[in-house]
């Protein structure tokens, strides 16, 4: 039996304790169906793997790998792949109801893979699936925002933007904007649909890095809303992205959203505590939800969609539309690594997007 290095846990623990993540030696496995067998050079940690990692009273039979952001190699296809071929190098985010990517080797089903953008390395590739599949989903599929016509020149598209903003004046609210998912969300909300993009941020630092992202305006996420508005001279907004403490923000998202507004969280209420969601009901304003892993848990018939929209942004990545978020590299993907690389996560004040090379 073949086998391979990967990091994963049987216990889950405190990332200080030294078993919270594990160098192991496990099976190595093959590719068959819709799977594509990955030579994985370079994964990213998002918030999701410290809450799968999180303390629990629970023990694993067989060790769990984590990871879900990737960029590698295509090493073997399954005899139903025809998306890629061997030798491909791809990016993608993979399943969470299937092992991670934190391992020599992995398998993804090919229709959630996208072709890799090829002016980024591994690394720079692996920090942005999971945080673009989500902005991009959460924008567009989710609350219907509305993108700016494709045109072949850059002047063209400067100009198309000007004339969005005199048509509509559409504007969004992107509550975290330094994090990973508002790293991204405020360039496509900006180059792709031309909105007018708010972001909170509360430290010069965080603000700054949105700024240079495209953001046209800051408020602090620590103050009322609606004062920052008003400070800022701001207008309602017809759009509001929320990337962290949902419940927190409910009042704040009520006073600042237009009637007929549109909403989008991505963040479950701590502790699953409900919220009240009526200060919305008196503007009508429509309230979803967002999970980049809900084509893949259920399989759902467009679920090629998220192989579609890596291999547009892709291309977004190599003619300078969209740029990496990748802002920290934490050095070779073993068990010390990935537990500073959680560390960094679990402190909560993280810009950008960081990875580990394989």
């Amino acid at each position: 039996m073949k086998t391979m290095r990967a990091v994963g846990l049987y216990k889950y623990l405190p990332v200080e304790d030294p078993e919270s993540l594990l160098d192991l030696d496990i099976p190595k496995p093959e590719a068959a169906g819709r799977d594509l067998l990955v030579r994985v050079r370079a994964v990213s940690v998002n918030p999701v793997d410290t809450k799968v990692r999180a303390p629990k009273d629970k023990v694993e039979a067989a060790p769990r790998i984590l990871g879900w952001d990737a960029a590698g190699t295509v090493e073997a296809a399954g005899d139903q792949v025809t998306l890629f071929q061997p030798g491909d190098e791809v990016y993608y985010a993979g399943s969470i109801t299937r092992p991670g990517s934190n391992s020599e080797y992995h398998l993804v089903d090919e229709r959630i893979a996208g072709r890799k953008p090829r002016n980024l390395s591994f690394e720079d590739a692996a920090a942005m699936p999971l945080t673009t599949i989500t902005a991009y989903e959460a924008l567009f599929d989710r609350m219907g925002v509305v993108r700016l016509k494709p045109d072949a020149t850059k002047q063209a598209a400067k100009e198309q933007v000007g004339s969005a903003f005199r048509r509509t004046d559409a504007s969004i609210l992107i509550i975290g904007g330094a994090g990973g998912v508002g790293s991204i969300a405020i360039q496509l909300a900006k180059k792709l649909a031309g909105l007018r993009v708010i972001a909170t941020a509360s430290r010069k630092e965080s603000g700054e890095w949105c700024r240079s992202l495209g953001a046209d305006d800051i408020i602090n996420h620590h103050h009322a809303f609606q004062e920052e508005f008003k400070m800022a001279g701001l207008p309602e907004v017809d759009y509001i992205l929320c990337l962290n403490s949902t419940e927190k923000h409910i009042q704040n998202m009520a006073d600042v959203i237009k009637p007929q507004g549109r909403l989008c969280a991505i963040v479950e209420t701590k502790g699953g505590v409900p919220v009240n969601i009526n200060p919305f009901q008196r503007k009508s304003v429509a309230f979803c939800w967002e999970l980049m892993f809900t084509r893949s848990i259920f399989q759902t018939p467009d679920m090629q969609a998220q192989h579609d929209l890596l291999n547009e942004t892709a291309g977004l990545f190599e003619n300078g539309t969209l740029r990496t978020t990748r802002t920290t590299g934490f050095g070779e993907m073993n068990a010390e690594n990935l537990r500073k690389a959680h560390a960094e996560i679990e402190r909560g004040d993280m810009i950008g997007k960081l990875t580990l090379s394989n």
